[in-house]
């Protein structure tokens, strides 16, 4: 299942070496490595996907809409990688835990998460963004490439269980040159870890393009560890679905972990601190419009005759639903007081930490004064 070695030159050679079971005008097109893993998806799947698309797209505007007003200290944007996060996503079973990045919204929508939790995190609101226990998720993980480790972790738990589960972690282009990554990959393949990597190439680590941390398709270092890979197109909706059920049928089956490299687009900023027109170009942005994931969906389900008016009403009105509820969420939150960070850390009084309760209380105090 592993790629072609061959540098990369621009970005449709680079395109040319992953699977895809759409193109990008939404032709479907036959795949024997894909084929068997989605031979069962029917039309009200896919519409279900695109349902779920739609709606991330909608709340990722939404998070947006929230930090320029002042709401959020900072939002993580994920348009153009729709496909990949829900493709993915929906293809764990509620029993496989996931360990993601902060830019994995998608992901926790698909596991069950209530609208505050997309926000509560960028809010600065007190623990983790949502219950880790009841979603199954870790607490997203700013530390870039950190989690992978904390995966490759909990997957030796689960093979010194014997359980019936998968660890699946997600990650960025820039995050595989970070050390963490690599020895993470280096653990799971000696101990044939249940462990699923998944990559998310959105070819830039803020301002870095991927070319320039990868002369050659990221996936392909994953065969170096031992490590079977498959590349695919991350606007592909059910490639990215049919990839993900090799691999967690390949971890699952205890053939060790299992590499996905998924090719997508970061349309956005880096965040919302980030300018990307300070190092990319209009015409770059405009090719990858032209592969956006949801109107490829829209595309493959039109010429089937299996989209209508009413389903795109009903999707756009769940959407816009969604984006209201989680702003209502973000809104009705109270903030605790300043001080309140130092309350529970030690179950009886420590000198330092008041030492230092006292001088944050001081420095709070001296805009007070200036005002």
């Amino acid at each position: 299942m592993s790629p072609q070695i061959t540098p990369i030159a621009d970005t449709e050679q680079d395109l040319e070496l992953s699977e895809r079971l759409l193109t990008p005008d939404g032709t479907r097109i036959a795949n024997p490595r894909l084929d068997p893993f989605v031979a069962d998806v029917d039309a009200a799947q896919l519409r279900a996907l695109h349902r779920d698309m739609v709606v991330l797209r909608r709340i990722d505007a939404e998070g947006v809409a929230l930090q320029r007003q002042g709401q959020l200290g900072l939002w993580a944007p994920c348009q153009g990688q729709e496909a990949t996060q829900i493709g993915t996503a929906r293809a764990l079973e509620t029993r496989d835990y996931v360990f993601p990045s902060y830019r994995e919204t998608g992901v926790i929508y698909a596991r069950g998460a209530q609208p505050g939790d997309y926000v509560r995190m960028w809010r600065g609101e007190e623990g983790a963004a949502y219950d880790p226990a009841a979603l199954r998720v870790a607490p997203l993980q700013i530390i870039i490439g950190a989690q992978t480790l904390h995966a490759v972790g909990y997957a030796l738990g689960i093979q010194h269980d014997r359980a019936d589960e998968v660890a699946v972690t997600y990650f960025g282009d820039g995050a595989t040159s970070q050390g963490d990554v690599n020895e993470a990959m280096i653990f799971a393949a000696s101990y044939g870890a249940p462990v699923v990597f998944v990559c998310q190439n959105n070819h830039w680590a803020i301002s870095e393009p991927v070319a320039v941390q990868s002369q050659y398709p990221i996936a392909g270092r994953a065969p170096g560890f031992g490590i079977p890979s498959l590349r695919v197109d991350g606007n592909d909706v059910l490639a990215c679905l049919a990839a993900m059920r090799w691999a967690l049928e390949h971890a699952r089956s205890g053939q060790g972990p299992a590499y996905i490299e998924a090719v997508t687009y970061r349309m956005g900023p880096h965040t919302t601190a980030d300018d990307p027109t300070r190092y990319r170009d209009e015409e770059e942005l405009e090719s990858w419009r032209r592969r956006d994931p949801i109107a490829r969906l829209e595309a493959y389900l039109r010429a089937a005759g299996e989209l209508d008016a009413q389903h795109l009403a009903e999707t756009q009105n769940a959407a816009d639903q969604v984006a209201k509820e989680m702003r209502a969420a973000c809104l009705g939150m109270v903030t605790r007081p300043p001080l309140a960070v130092f309350d529970g850390v030690y179950a009886e009084p420590h000198t330092g930490l008041e030492r230092q309760r006292h001088e944050y209380s001081a420095y709070l105090a001296s805009f007070e004064s200036e005002a």
